[in-house]
Parts: C-alpha cells; sequence; structure tokens
C-alpha cells in the first residue's frame, strides 16, 4: 500500500503578529512548524504502516525552499519518502491554484492508494485544498474523519459532525481530511532525525509535475486577499464579588444601566 499525506509549513500562531498600519503579516522572526491537523494526518498514515509494514508514507508539500526543514520531521517521524514542490511559479497561490499543484504532484509520484491531509491550515483555516485536490485527481473524498478502519481495499471512517458523527464507508484510492481528535502524533525518534537528514528530499518545479506557469501560482488564482488585520482588543472584564444574590442582583443592574433588559 501506498500512502501520501499532504502536509504544510506554517507560521506558529502563538508567534504571529500583525503590523498595525500595513494591517499585514509580521514574519521576520516568527518560527515555522508543522501545521497541527497535517501532523495528525501524518500519525494516521503511520499507524496503518505500524499494523501493515509493507505500506510506504510519503509527505508531499508545497511552499519555499526551507520547508525542507518540516519534511525531513515528517521523515524523521517516520515517513519513507518526501517531496518539496518549490518554483516561484507556485508563489501566490491561493486554494483553487495550490490544489492545482498537489494534484500534480501527486500524479507524479503515482499509484497512490489513501492520500491524507489536515482538516486545515492554521494560517488560512479554508478547509478547501484537500477536497479541491480530491476533485482534481477524481478521487472519492471523505472530511473531518475522527476513526479510521481498514477493510481490504474499503475503509470505514466516523465522519465528525456537529452533533455526533457519521459513518462512511469509501473504496480507495481515495482522499480523506483528518481531525486531531482521531490520534496524538508520535515524536521523532534520535535514529529517525539523523536518518532524516542523511536523506535526499527531491525539489520539484513546474516542469517536474508537467504544469504550465499559467496553471499555478498567481496567475492561476481567482482569490485575492486585499487586508489581514486582526480586530481591535476588548476591553477589560469585570469580575463581580460577594454572594450568588448579590452578584445576580448586581448584573442585573449593570444590564439595566446598558438598556440590555
Amino acid at each position: 500500500m501506498k500512502i501520501l499525506v499532504c502536509v504544510k509549513q506554517v507560521p506558529d500562531t502563538n508567534e504571529v503578529k500583525i503590523d498595525p498600519v500595513k494591517g499585514t503579516l509580521i514574519r521576520d522572526g516568527v518560527p515555522s512548524i508543522l501545521n497541527p491537523d497535517d501532523a495528525n494526518a501524518l500519525e494516521a498514515a503511520l499507524a496503518i504502516k505500524d499494523s501493515n509494514p509493507d505500506t510506504k508514507v510519503i509527505a508531499l508539500t508545497m511552499g519555499p525552499p526551507q520547508a525542507n526543514v518540516m519534511l525531513r520531521e515528517c521523515v524523521a517521524m517516520g515517513a519513507d519518502d518526501a517531496y518539496l514542490l518549490s518554483d516561484r511559479a507556485f508563489g501566490g497561490a491561493d486554494t483553487c491554484a495550490t490544489s492545482a499543484t498537489i494534484a500534480a504532484g501527486i500524479r507524479t509520484i503515482g499509484n497512490v492508494d489513501i492520500v491524507f491531509a489536515g482538516r486545515q491550515a492554521i494560517d488560512g483555516d479554508t478547509a478547501q485544498v484537500g477536497p479541491q485536490v480530491a476533485q482534481r485527481l477524481g478521487l472519492p473524498v471523505v472530511t473531518y474523519v475522527q476513526d479510521i478502519k481498514l477493510n481490504g481495499n474499503k475503509i470505514v471512517v466516523q465522519r465528525q459532525m456537529e452533533d455526533g458523527y457519521e459513518v462512511v464507508e469509501v473504496q480507495t484510492p481515495c482522499l480523506l481530511t483528518v481531525v486531531k481528535e482521531l490520534n496524538e502524533p508520535r515524536y521523532m525518534s534520535i535514529y529517525g532525525i539523523i536518518d532524516a537528514y542523511k536523506k535526499e528530499i527531491p525539489i520539484w518545479n513546474h516542469e517536474d509535475v508537467s504544469l504550465d506557469p499559467k496553471e499555478c501560482g498567481l496567475n492561476a488564482s481567482p482569490t485575492q486577499v486585499f487586508r489581514s488585520f486582526t480586530p481591535p482588543p476588548k476591553g477589560k472584564g469585570e469580575i463581580l464579588q460577594g454572594s450568588v444574590s448579590e452578584m445576580a442582583s448586581s448584573l442585573i443592574s449593570r444590564l439595566e444601566e446598558k438598556h440590555v433588559l
């Protein structure tokens, strides 16, 4: 079995700051990490490999050259191979163009039984790339997967809903996007880290994956982001003191003052 995991290097959102004048992200000095949901997707693939030793797990990402470090982390966790799609032609891509590039990379690798992806990336939160990749590849897709059971060439999954879950059976090849409740990602091993930095990670441009520059990057992106901003901070909250009845009376008085009641 061959499993491919779509991963992404994202800025650590705990450290991201917004320029108050320009309204743009300040990326200087901001550390980059493996997208958390993608770590769950990789763990799902590695768990299948643990039970089926003949399984091959491949990590694939689109990004700048420094995304190579994140891919080596994936290898150190247990992935067998990794590929980086990096080209100036890929720059400025929205979800539509990103999915076109990733789908082209998957076609180039070929013969993939399962494609895993995280539910969404924390820097965009669109949850669109996974389903778009599936559509471009002509694969059935199940999103928000919180449990997986293999049954031959079929997979039975639980799809997370707001008020529970639904059980879906899908035949391979297919694409699954997973949620964090599915598992707890493993840590990199010492020997895995050593092996990861010995491994050659191919870097593919648009020619390597047979993409016309007009079909990727900014040229193929119908969506444009004009401004990113954070809402102004809220005022400091007030903590009421006293007994339950005193606090309730005080709360009612304040609500009446603001004409809420």
